[in-house]
């Protein structure tokens, strides 16, 4: 399967001083589905996904988060304005501007993150809540912001395109577009969503949230499945939560295991349809 390094033809809004870039494929009138990346990423994570997902009759966002991809950042650099929740308002605000009152969220690690701080207190806007690459909780010794602006400083921004690539995705047709969107990173914004997603704890939040959910839990992404635990204690008694194994797919497992992640998701929102 070809994946190419491009974008879905861009819209924007802007929210707080902030121009978002977000793709909008598929009919108008079919149900909304959000496509979120995580971070360092940005929307060509999920181009091939969104023509899939849009030829079968769904409205499909990709969002590009702020400070990725072609999304603008704040004229004044601030840690509080690459929290979860601000980064969250963003997703509600593209909501907003497109008139969706209900959507399926796809979230991807940085993307599932702030989908959960939203579902307890706009639970009413998600149809559903599906997640890859994201634990619900996560305590890690706090990071090194200058550690990381050094390393970037030494290696440039093709090195880290090139190793991270390998390191992201075994696919090597998947390697190209990865490579593209960590080549393209400010480090930055990147530093500054490090200090809110190393040390977090929104169990209770999903916990909250009654509609479905469904995780997919993929075998080559050893670090996020590690610290699963306390999520899968918390969640897995839950009628409403389905945990999925995708033994092929690493932390982007839309870009490993492409076909397993469509199945596994059309099969999770068909059910949800029918039942509705």
């Amino acid at each position: 399967m070809e994946f190419k390094p491009e974008f879905l033809d861009a819209n924007y809004i802007e929210r707080d001083g902030v121009r978002i870039a977000f793709g909008d494929v598929g009919p108008k009138d079919g149900p909304v589905v959000f496509l979120v990346h995580g971070l360092a990423a940005s929307g060509m994570q999920f181009t091939a996904d969104a023509h899939f997902f849009a030829n079968l009759g769904y409205r499909i966002i990709v969002p590009d988060l702020r400070g990725h991809g072609r999304s603008g950042k704040p004229a004044h650099m601030s840690i509080e304005a690459f929290s979860i929740p601000e980064l969250s308002k963003d997703m509600l605000a593209i909501a907003d501007h497109i008139g969706a009152t209900q959507c399926h969220y796809v979230g991807n690690s940085l993307g599932g993150i702030i989908a959960l701080w939203a579902l307890e207190d706009h639970r009413e806007r998600f149809r559903s809540f599906a997640s890859f690459g994201t634990t619900y909780s996560l305590k890690t010794p706090k990071a090194g912001v200058g550690v990381l602006k050094w390393i970037y400083k030494i290696m440039g921004p093709n090195l880290i395109g090139k190793l991270g690539a390998v390191g992201t995705t075994k696919n090597k047709q998947a390697r190209p577009l990865v490579q593209a969107m960590l080549s393209a990173i400010d480090i930055d914004v990147v530093t500054s969503i490090v200090g809110h997603v190393g040390n977090y704890d929104l169990i209770d939040r999903a916990i909250a949230y009654n509609g479905p959910i469904m995780m997919l839990r993929c075998g080559q992404d050893k670090s996020v499945n590690a610290a699963l635990g306390p999520t899968l204690s918390a969640m897995e008694p839950r009628d409403n939560f389905m945990l999925i194994e995708v033994p092929k797919g690493g932390h982007c497992a839309n870009l490993d295991a492409t076909d397993r992640v469509r199945q596994y998701l059309l099969e999770f929102w068909q059910r949800i349809e029918q039942a509705e």
